[in-house]
């Protein structure tokens, strides 16, 4: 007999509801969550590949370009991390909100949530954009890619307000269970940032031939145009969040939104950040080595991003299901979407670690002629088979926790795992035995292992689905 999920009597916040609603079997809740999962895996499955064939587009101007972009990744995403704060919890609290059947206060978060972006970017962009050298020098820039890097950066952090409206927009969409607009947008991004590359970059079409400058270009213009088509989705009748309820109802930012952002966004950013000083030491410690292994380093991250993507679509649908489930009071509910998404996404990750087995050294080949580096790669290729079998998982179970307002927790296992153990492993391994590349995804591999044991026993204990956010 097909087990069902009936709702939790005691915790349910509508006693009245229908009983017969509430009930879903195991099939029902693996289609609704692979329907709401499919448009944000895609949409981070094609960012991702467009990023590669950003960086395959660079390498035409030799592995120096590569190096220089690859530079700016770490510094770029720690002056995003305030908005990733954010995100999360717009997100976590949206998704619960819909879940409670507050509509208005959905669209108290959105609001307060546009206001506190718009604010947090001015301070940003003026800061990274000021400091582009300074911070491109420590990011461990040499010679030949200092240069290149500063002005691949500020052209990228001097238009981060397009980028930065479309992720909150987004972030409030998927909150409330519509994953396309986020997937419409970004791929669209995707597609224009690659068809500038190629009129810029080398210059085509009677465009002018600028180089990484014109990769940069390239990357803004995406954005402008997705962030277009994300204001354009609040004023789709059929969002559950839009402007012209908030203007009709007077709705205004309030204290109590602002508190609940707040709350949840300090802990998430403080995570990014603490995630950012270990990646940015794997970073450093990899540019040691040389122009040559730090550009297989980076492509070898572009592939673990596309492992990442799917992990994120898979989160995306476990912070909006469980979120919701919590919302209205149905906890093993909540749970159970948790355990379906994990399950989904690991199957996932065999797929792609399988991939990576067979076909690491083509894919490399993409990216370089030089036989060293591709060498490089192959060896990259095999730890990134078994790192993705691991951060798929605990990137879905992170997304249950922060869907029930557990981010100190998540805090803390950031904290252990990359900001101590991956640095410290990764010091130890390039540093004091000198291993090259292989310590530097030892330290990687340390990182990802640690996290997955940590996420998935508070996932297990289930303490998280008794918080209120």
């Amino acid at each position: 007999m097909e087990k069902t999920y009936p709702p939790d009597h005691g915790e349910e916040r509508d006693r009245g509801a229908d009983v017969a609603e509430n009930e879903l079997t195991r099939q029902q809740m693996v289609r609704t969550a692979l329907k709401v999962a499919w448009p944000a895996m895609m949409e981070s499955f094609f960012v991702t590949l467009a990023g590669m064939i950003d960086t395959m587009m660079v390498a035409t101007l030799g592995s120096y370009a590569v190096a220089a972009v690859g530079l700016t990744t770490q510094p770029k995403f720690i002056g995003l991390t305030p908005f990733f704060g954010v995100n999360v919890a717009v997100s976590a609290l949206v998704a619960r909100r819909k879940g409670e059947k507050n509509r208005r206060s959905a669209n108290e978060v959105l609001l307060t949530a546009l206001l506190i972006t718009l604010v947090l970017c001015l301070i940003v962009t003026v800061l990274f954009v000021a400091g582009a050298p300074f911070i491109i020098r420590l990011a461990g820039s040499n010679a030949d890619t200092h240069e290149a890097a500063v002005v691949y950066f500020r052209i990228i952090m001097g238009g981060m307000f397009f980028n930065v409206l479309t992720m909150v927009i987004n972030a409030v969409q998927r909150g409330s269970g519509n994953t396309t607009i986020s997937m419409t947008t970004n791929i669209t991004s995707s597609v224009v940032n690659i068809i500038f590359n190629y009129l810029l970059i080398g210059g085509h079409f009677g465009f002018p031939a600028l180089g990484i400058r014109g990769a940069a270009i390239a990357t803004v213009l995406g954005t402008v145009v997705a962030a277009v088509m994300a204001v354009r989705s609040l004023y789709n009748p059929n969002s559950y969040v839009k402007i012209p309820t908030i203007l009709k109802e007077k709705i205004r930012s309030t204290r109590q939104a602002f508190g609940s952002i707040g709350r949840i966004a300090v802990n998430t950013a403080t995570e990014n950040i603490a995630m950012r000083v270990g990646f940015l030491a794997t970073a450093l410690l990899a540019a040691r080595l040389g122009t040559d292994e730090f550009a297989a380093h980076n492509v070898g991250m572009n592939i673990l991003g596309l492992g990442f993507s799917f992990a994120d679509g898979m989160q995306v649908a476990a912070i909006a299901l469980s979120g919701e489930a919590l919302g209205a009071g149905l906890k093993q509910r909540a749970k159970d979407y948790g355990a379906i998404c994990q399950h989904i996404g690991f199957a996932i990750s065999v797929i792609l670690a399988a991939l990576l087995f067979f076909f690491g050294k083509w894919f490399y080949g993409l990216y370089f002629d030089e036989p060293h580096i591709i060498e490089m790669g192959v060896m990259i290729s095999r730890f990134t088979m078994v790192v993705v079998l691991l951060q798929i998982s605990q990137v879905i179970y992170s997304g249950c926790l922060r869907a029930a307002g557990d981010v100190k927790y998540v805090l803390i296992a950031a904290l252990i795992s990359v900001t101590t153990i991956r640095t410290l492993v990764t010091v130890l391994l390039v540093l004091v035995f000198p291993m090259g590349l292989a310590g530097v995804w030892l330290g990687v591999l340390s990182d990802q292992g640690t996290r997955f044991l940590l996420m998935r026993r508070r996932f297990r204990q289930g303490k998280w689905v008794d918080m209120k956010i």
